[in-house]
């Protein structure tokens, strides 16, 4: 690398990491309550929710009794990582972990988007999605599975099986990773990774039911989820609630819940939507032809995408998981996921005033409650049509390479298959 290379390098460095420091202070001054964000306070979870099962977890079993545990047995790993920080209280080492994996992160879209065939779109991405969620994207432990996510995805044209080592141990975490897998290579790499992937998840779990008892207790309370008042399918009862329904918005199983005549309706159409879905990524998989150095990122955006989209639960750290797979989308100069991409980051800045600032105007559905969630939806939905289109023209119906190699004699020549067939 010559000199003026170096000092480029460092110079475009410069800004995005300035940029980071910046903006994660400003947060950091949030989650410690040094600024006070409007609404429901985000971060209280840490100490009402996730210190208590800390202490649960410490007498060695799982929460069983708690209804609000609903997490695969790994997600023990996530609310026991406080304790790595004994000097400092629960609240404040869960924070400071959060940062640490903020920092992961976007390290690896920064190391990532200097590498011939990549870009630095995805590294900006994430930087500016982190504060528009607000603070409660440090007050999930949703940000600890996100690193490992993309950090699979990353992984994904050098070593499928380290993709399918993260992917299981991100499974076992909170069960979307697993979704990761959809768009990998056809061939001998799909069964090396889907098998590692397999096995790894497989072994976690084995794991962590030999660790303690209770380790699947989490089934049972998943499955009496019911229609949670900011997913797609509440938005018939915002509607209905100022037409004369007679149900009602209140806590249940751990969420803001709609209760009442057809809720268990609206709760079925969106599993049968699910399922739609998925074979619908079925379908692709089985008609794509085209996989370039972005398709697994790319695919593993749409599957996430539909999947959040479908669920009865839309929490406001789900857009955690989207804007992580978009991130990893956008550092691949390969991909076409850049508008779907960017509604998602706008929904993720519409989502902090649809939860915490204006979230009791949504609780009682008056007209800025469900204009807030409607455009966060609406958004969302665009996106996802948007991203299932493009997925589509860009593996099923092109069949032209467009090679994007690395610079000759570099180690990636033969790795950068931004157009080759597999």
């Amino acid at each position: 690398m010559t000199g003026a290379t170096a000092n480029h390098s460092r110079t475009t460095s410069a800004l995005p990491l300035g940029l980071w420091g910046l903006t994660r202070i400003i947060l950091l001054l949030c989650v410690f309550k040094v600024i006070v964000q409007p609404g429901p306070d985000t971060t209280a979870e840490v100490e009402s929710i996730y210190r208590p099962w800390a202490e649960v977890l410490e007498t060695g079993t799982y929460p069983m009794g708690d209804v609000t545990w609903q997490y695969p047995p790994a997600a023990a790993l996530a609310i026991l990582s406080p304790a790595l920080l004994p000097f400092l209280d629960y609240a404040s080492a869960f924070f400071v972990l959060a940062l640490a994996c903020d920092a992961l992160v976007f390290g690896l879209l920064l190391h990532t988007g200097r590498r011939p065939g990549r870009s630095m779109r995805g590294a900006w991405l994430w930087l500016a999605a982190v504060p528009l969620l607000g603070p409660t994207a440090y007050a999930r432990y949703d940000i600890m599975v996100a690193a490992v996510a993309v950090a699979a995805l990353l992984a994904a044209v050098r070593s499928p099986l380290v993709l399918g080592l993260l992917t299981g141990f991100g499974a076992a975490l909170k069960i979307w990773p697993a979704l990761l897998l959809t768009g990998t290579s056809k061939g001998r790499a799909t069964w090396r990774a889907w098998l590692v992937a397999a096995g790894s998840a497989a072994g976690v779990l084995l794991l962590c039911a030999l660790w303690m008892p209770g380790a699947l207790a989490f089934l049972s309370y998943q499955s009496e989820r019911g229609t949670e008042v900011e997913s797609l399918g509440a938005m018939v009862f915002h509607v209905a609630r100022n037409l004369g329904w007679e149900g009602e918005a209140r806590m249940n199983y751990g969420s803001m819940e709609f209760l009442g005549p057809y809720v268990s309706w609206v709760s079925a159409v969106s599993m049968a939507l699910t399922v739609a879905a998925f074979g619908w990524l079925v379908l692709w998989r089985f008609k794509a032809r085209r996989f370039t150095s972005s398709t697994t990122a790319d695919a593993a955006f749409v599957a996430v995408l539909l999947f959040t989209l479908t669920s009865r639960v839309i929490s406001p750290q789900y857009m955690i998981w989207l804007f992580a797979l978009a991130s990893v989308c956008l550092a691949y100069r390969s991909s076409r996921m850049r508008l779907p991409a960017h509604l998602v980051l706008w929904a993720t800045a519409v989502t902090q005033f649809e939860y915490p600032v204006w979230f009791w105007h949504v609780t009682q559905s008056d007209p800025l409650g469900v204009g807030v969630l409607f455009l966060r939806n609406g958004l969302l939905v665009a996106a996802a049509f948007l991203a299932c289109r493009t997925l589509w023209r860009h593996t099923v119906m092109e069949t032209d390479p467009v090679n994007v190699p690395a610079p000759a004699g570099h180690p990636d020549r033969e790795k950068e298959l931004a157009g080759s067939y597999r």
